[in-house]
């Protein structure tokens, strides 16, 4: 998510929210709403918790959860959040994340902002305390923006804009 994407209002005037706006206000977010496709074609939509490293937006998932089989076979999703005054959805794909240095990265930022303790084996988060989300180990997964959407929700001051990423 660092490519600076095409931006444009979505109520025909010129003013937007800068994407580095848009991502911050993803960073200090607590919640966040995945929605993935099923194998039918019909949505599936769970809470997560997530983080941004790098400007990237990262997620955890348990391959044997329904996320983790319908990112398996269609890497299709979205990510939607009231994330400090800015409602957002972002629409892309997510892809398994492997590298370790990243990996080191998105885990240092889970315990930052949860104070969820992971250990990284073979490309995976093993930890306790997520019970929730299956039994582990989890696959992390990074974003890759298409188009993302952002709407004023009155607690900060930003356009309903549109952001499509190359």
């Amino acid at each position: 998510m660092n490519a600076e994407p095409e931006t444009t209002s979505m109520v025909g005037d010129d003013a937007t929210t800068p994407w580095a706006d848009a991502v911050a206000a993803l960073a200090a977010a607590d919640t966040y709403w995945l929605t993935t496709v099923r194998p039918d074609g019909r949505p599936h939509v769970i809470p997560i918790l997530g983080v941004v490293v790098d400007g990237g937006f990262h997620f955890v998932a348990w391959p044997g959860s329904v996320a983790g089989q319908n990112l398996a076979a269609d890497p299709r999703c979205v990510v939607a959040v009231n994330a400090g005054g800015i409602d957002l959805a972002v629409e892309g794909r997510a892809a398994p994340v492997r590298d370790e240095p990243v990996l080191q990265a998105t885990a240092a930022r889970y315990l930052d902002q949860y104070d969820w303790p992971v250990e990284i084996r073979d490309g995976a988060f093993h930890a306790e305390g997520a019970p929730t989300a299956g039994p582990g180990p989890y696959d992390v997964y990074a974003l890759t923006p298409a188009k993302a959407f952002g709407y004023g929700s009155g607690e900060g001051d930003y356009n309903p804009t549109r952001w499509r990423f190359g």
